[in-house]
């Protein structure tokens, strides 16, 4: 019998066997096991919502193990606590980032005051987000006052993580214009903040040619807030340069965006949109377990296929077989 009570409050008071019971519950498949997390979130939520949500992504190479372990580390430093969460919906395939990222971010994987967590691999998209949203909770509800998300890849994976963090890092490379070339309108679009790179040594002219670029590229874009100007600035992870001014700029952003009341705004809005998510995820899965859904269904498909139905009517009918059962 799992006493969700006695996790909640070991959670709430740290205790990281705790943290990890809750987040495997969470984490869980098991159907039987839902209804027992929503209770623990439930719980928890109260103690939630403290800490500053901070996604980072970047092109395969930019250093994003580097730097949040050097972020990492300078937070713990400061006094801060730090969760590393990963939204990787391809670990299996690719080998992931982050779950390689325990031995490479091995300094703060054995500080006290960082927890590193990988993302249940081989999920999609939509369920790894859904667990890192609800792990982000529970990490926050630990005392975990900063909460740094990765993401790996470019496209939609970024787009879903930057809609549950209240900053999104986009990190890139010194490249002469090459970069601009790999980096889609949508992801420069959601960036609070850019930050080039391995800008050392013979880097260094590359790194603020590629920082030029970005600015211009940002003054065609229309601004995501008019009380904030997204900075482009170069950093050297592997050489520690740039990584407190990497902190300051979130702390000015969060400043700036808690004085003009964009902050809350923000949150409530990514609190309603994440319902909404799961509403329509939670009745795809009532439709598509449907017994009288599941009967019809292939013969459905094959009539579309062949067109001797429309999709439309398809849809409709199938839609109508599952009202009638309920």
């Amino acid at each position: 019998m799992i006493k969700l009570h006695d996790i909640a409050e070991g959670v709430k008071k740290g205790q990281l066997r705790a943290l990890a019971k809750a987040i495997t519950l969470v984490e869980s498949r098991n159907i039987d096991h839902s209804v027992a997390a929503t209770t623990l979130l439930d719980e928890l939520l109260p103690a939630s919502g403290n800490s500053i949500r901070l996604g980072i992504s970047g092109v395969p190479g930019a250093g994003k193990s580097t730097i949040i372990e050097a972020l990492g580390l300078h937070l713990t430093g400061l006094g801060h606590k730090v969760a590393v969460l990963a939204v990787d919906p391809t670990s299996q395939l690719s080998g992931g980032s982050i779950l390689g990222d325990k031995t490479r971010m091995e300094a703060l994987s054995r500080d006290p005051n960082a927890f590193i967590r990988p993302s249940p691999s081989g999920d999609t998209l939509g369920g790894v987000a859904r667990k890192t949203r609800e792990t982000m909770l529970v990490c926050e509800a630990a005392g975990y006052d900063v909460i740094i998300v990765e993401t790996v890849g470019v496209g939609q994976s970024e787009i879903t993580v930057a809609s549950m963090v209240d900053f999104f890092m986009l990190l890139q490379l010194p490249g002469a214009g090459d970069e601009l070339q790999g980096i889609k309108k949508g992801v420069m679009e959601i960036a609070d903040a850019i930050f080039i790179n391995k800008a050392e040594g013979d880097n260094r002219p590359k790194a603020e040619l590629a920082r030029q670029q970005y600015l211009n590229a940002l003054h065609l874009l229309k601004p995501k807030s008019t009380n904030w100007q997204v900075p482009v600035r170069l950093c050297s992870a592997l050489h520690k340069q740039g990584i407190a001014e990497a902190w300051q700029t979130v702390h000015d952003f969060t400043q700036a965006m808690k004085a003009s009341g964009e902050f809350e705004q923000k949150r409530r809005l990514q609190a309603t949109d994440w319902m909404w998510t799961l509403t329509m995820n939670d009745l795809k899965d009532l439709f598509m377990h449907d017994r009288n859904v599941a009967a019809l269904l292939t013969q459905m498909q094959q009539a579309v296929a062949q067109g001797i139905t429309t999709p439309g009517a398809a849809s409709r009918r199938l839609i109508e077989v599952f009202k009638r059962g309920h």
